[in-house]
This record gives structure tokens, C-alpha cells and sequence, in this order.
């Protein structure tokens, strides 16, 4: 925590560069996403990474590409983008391993979102400063008495044809996850709207002009309730 703060303090402290040269990258007015699509792939197959036939879904989707540390481990193809981040999603969602606990080497996971009335969820970043940037989520609940989990991710685009993808991706490249639950600790006036700044660390190799957040929120259930995703204007 206290390495957390150190960065942080960093990135607020050091001078802002000119506004003309500053990406203003926030979720704020795009329309929010309908569902979530996650494609897993196994680090192990550089293959799945260049499939043509890879599955792709429609418009209004949050996408997201996952590679999952494979048993290759630092030799893998893809070893250079895998986390073990990928590893506890899958966990949480209660499926396989790509390539170790199956014999598929990649998986996609769906969930539509599933709106909850007066709840909304915006996130954005700052510029990149000494391998971090500032990434930022806003919390507008619905109802009270509930307990939400967010996830903010901090993923890396990359365009169809580039680095030997046939398809657009999103690579997570860094996550943080908590629970926004102290509403009985907050006044009257804020128990409806938190927010969260904390500075993520860009991987070695990440391009930092590639990067955007993408975010979304869950119920007790483990249903998702609010999405969102930054665009760099």
C-alpha cells in the first residue's frame, strides 16, 4: 500500500503537461456497453492468436483479451502479455484453464449487462508519467443496502493486422479490483456517488498511446450491472 501511495503522490505532484498535449480519455458521453466478452487465449499458442476464425462479437460489446500463463511459462510465444490476473478470472468464472486443464487452448466467456435503474459507472486516465497513469472510476448507485465489486482494467488496443492479430483486441495488461461497500461510513450527501484514482503501473512492452481503462461493476450475485470504457478523443 504504501509503494500504491508513494506513485500516486508522484503522478499528482509532478507538473501537468500542456493541455493541447494531453489525450482526454473518459467514458464520459459514449454510449455503455450491452455486454461483456472475454476471449481467453493459452500464451502457449501463438496460433490461436492469429486465427482467422477467431470469434468476434457485434457492436456495443466490452471486449476483452486474456492470456492465460501457459505451461511454457517465460518460453511461451505469448508469455510476454500473460498475467496471472487471467489465471483468477477464469477462477472466479468457475472454468477451465486454456491449454493445461483443457485440452482448447482458448475460451470465450459472455454476460450481458444487467441494469440496475439510477446506478452508473464512468471511468477515464491521465497521461502516461514514469511508467504509470492515473486511472480513475466513478460510482453512481441505484438503490441503497447494496454492495457492488468493481473491476478496472487497464487494457492495450491493438488494431486488426497489427502484431499478427486478424482481429482488433483489447489485451489486459494490468487489474484492480475492490468493493465499493462503506456506505454505512459515508454522509447522506455521498453514500450514492464514490470514486476511485489510483495509479496503474504500464507493463513492460505496453505502448502507452494504446492504452485505455475499461471498467464494470457487479452485484452480490455476480451479475453485472454497469459498464464502461474510455475513449481517447
Amino acid at each position: 500500500m504504501k509503494n500504491i501511495a508513494a506513485a500516486l503522490a508522484c503522478l499528482l505532484a509532478l507538473p501537468a503537461p500542456p493541455l493541447a498535449a494531453q489525450p482526454a480519455c473518459a467514458s464520459a458521453g459514449a454510449p455503455p456497453p450491452q455486454a461483456l466478452f472475454e476471449r481467453f487465449t493459452s500464451a502457449d499458442c501463438e496460433a490461436c492468436w492469429r486465427d482467422a476464425a477467431t470469434p468476434t462479437p457485434g457492436a456495443g460489446v466490452l471486449v476483452l483479451d486474456w492470456i492465460v500463463p501457459g505451461r511454457l511459462e517465460d518460453e511461451a510465444p505469448l508469455s510476454a502479455a500473460a498475467t496471472r490476473d487471467a489465471l483468477e478470472r477464469l477462477q472466479a468464472l468457475g472454468r477451465a484453464v486454456p491449454g493445461r486443464a483443457s485440452a482448447v487452448a482458448t475460451d470465450v466467456h459472455t454476460a450481458p449487462v444487467e441494469p440496475v435503474r439510477g446506478l452508473r459507472l464512468q471511468v477515464g486516465q491521465g497521461p502516461a508519467v514514469n511508467d504509470y497513469l492515473g486511472a480513475t472510476a466513478t460510482f453512481r448507485a441505484g438503490p441503497p443496502g447494496a454492495d457492488w465489486r468493481f473491476h478496472l482494467l487497464l487494457v492495450e488496443h491493438i488494431p486488426a493486422g497489427q502484431e499478427g492479430s486478424p482481429v482488433a483486441r483489447n489485451v489486459v495488461r494490468n487489474v484492480l479490483e475492490g468493493s465499493w461497500n462503506k456506505r454505512n461510513a459515508l454522509s447522506f450527501k455521498e453514500h450514492r456517488r464514490w470514486s476511485e484514482l489510483r495509479p496503474m503501473r504500464v507493463p513492460e512492452g505496453a505502448q502507452p498511446e494504446r492504452l485505455h481503462t475499461v471498467g464494470w461493476v457487479q452485484d452480490a450475485q455476480g451479475r453485472v450491472v454497469a459498464a464502461a470504457q474510455s475513449i481517447c478523443r
